[in-house]
């Protein structure tokens, strides 16, 4: 656990250094935080719950979010960066037709087979795709709507609270070690 917490931090403190560059200096004020940077376990585990809420954000805004929240609410930013990325090409669908099927059973709304398709459209021109898009929002939307940022938090909690055990369980193995080597697991006869 040394070890990794070691390299961790020497990767931040790389990180950290781009912000010395001239063409980063607009960032400075922003970035050039130690909370933003620190490895610390309620830092990362904070970091790990945001990530894995905007990870379930749609396309690009994924990271945009996870910086937004991680520069609000003062975590580890490389961290939460780092978490969005559970969603890909392969993860994604299934995902979100699980955050719709959580959606309709909070509805109260009768399961299809499958989840509807988005419309057809050109989506450049809003006065022809509008009406479709607004339609299928209305009709089948609303499971998605609310499923996705339900089951965002729930990957969130369930992000945080593995981050809080794993830490505890690594550093009471250390400490174990540590009692085993020094001699001080036994009691003293007396």
């Amino acid at each position: 656990m040394a070890r990794l917490k070691r390299w961790v931090r020497n990767k931040m403190d790389i990180a950290h250094g781009w912000l010395q560059a001239p063409a980063l200096r607009f960032l400075r004020p922003y970035l050039d935080r130690p909370e933003l940077w620190s490895v610390q376990r309620r830092n990362v585990a904070r970091a790990v719950a945001v990530g894995m809420f905007s990870g379930l954000m749609p396309g690009p805004t994924q990271m945009l979010t996870a910086g937004a929240l991680a520069l609000l609410f003062r975590i580890n930013l490389p961290v939460a960066l780092i978490c969005t990325l559970y969603t890909n090409p392969f993860t994604y669908l299934p995902l979100y037709f699980l955050a719709f099927r959580l959606g309709e059973a909070l509805l109260g709304q009768p399961g299809a087979v499958t989840m509807p398709q988005m419309p057809e459209g050109a989506w450049y021109d809003i006065a022809l795709s509008g009406p479709q898009l607004l339609y299928w929002l209305r009709e089948y939307g609303a499971p998605l709507l609310l499923g996705v940022p339900l089951l965002g938090l729930i990957l969130a909690l369930c992000g945080y609270g593995l981050v809080m055990f794993s830490w505890r369980l690594v550093v009471r193995h250390h400490w174990q070690q540590r009692k085993t080597q020094r001699g001080s697991h036994r009691k003293n006869p007396q």
